[in-house]
């Protein structure tokens, strides 16, 4: 029987449930030294912070008015005629955009004018992006522009022939989305001009053109709205 078995027997149960208590005691501020000396835990092992959860964007609803209703007169450009016709718009957006003089314009004067006659919808459905890419697409850059005022060049271009609205068969198959809205097709006889020579092709453009009684149009005459130069763009 080891010693403090021995003295155990001795003590009174008094003095027993002190030692006890002591023992107690002992023991609890044993553990909390052990803790408190234990080596903290890199911050690179800490459990990641819970990722913020994104509330899902509601699905885009497509607007019940097709055609939205313009809400300013837009300006008319300086060289835009003022009709209701939209044949003739159209012709004179198509010999407009195929039209410059590198001798007394810059390419940014050249892509304005062009933009002056694009009217955007309200509804974004016709981007000046596009705008941007058709105009390249009629075979002039501002790079390519630079290289032109060098050489004198000016471009001339008149309508040899046109095919509107229902002339053209991909309107038979998907007419314009609201009453006002108008798609013609031009072949130009173009002709670049230089110092060394002329040049002369024809090419395709087609030409939107918005009029009344569109609600997104003027009351008393028709826009431009968009144009095709692209080959695999423009409408048959």
């Amino acid at each position: 029987m080891s010693k403090f078995v021995r003295i155990a027997q001795r003590l009174t149960p008094r003095r027993k449930l002190v030692l006890l208590v002591a023992v107690m005691a002992a023991l609890i501020i044993g553990t909390a030294v052990i803790l408190a000396t234990k080596p903290a835990v890199p911050e690179s092992s800490a459990p990641p912070s819970p990722a913020i959860t994104m509330a899902a964007a509601p699905a885009s609803v497509s607007p019940a008015v097709v055609h939205p209703t313009q809400e300013s007169e837009p300006v008319l450009a300086r060289d835009e005629p003022r009709t209701a016709d939209y044949k003739t718009l159209a012709r004179a957006a198509a010999e407009m955009i195929y039209t410059w003089d590198a001798r007394n314009s810059t390419f940014s004067a050249v892509y304005e004018r062009v933009r002056s006659w694009w009217d955007v919808l309200p509804d974004g459905s016709n981007p000046v992006t596009v705008l941007a890419q058709e105009f390249q697409a009629t075979g002039v850059t501002a790079a390519s522009f630079a290289s032109l005022s060098g050489m004198h060049a000016y471009r001339t271009a008149a309508v040899a022939s046109a095919a509107c609205d229902d002339q053209l068969a991909q309107v038979k198959a998907h007419p314009a989305p609201w009453v006002g809205l108008h798609v013609c097709t031009f072949t130009l006889k173009v002709t670049e001009h230089q110092a060394g020579g002329d040049n002369a092709y024809t090419a395709p453009v087609s030409v939107m053109v918005n009029c009344p009684p569109a609600a997104n149009a003027p009351a008393d005459r028709c826009l431009m709205v968009g144009f095709y130069a692209s080959p695999d763009r423009i409408v048959y």
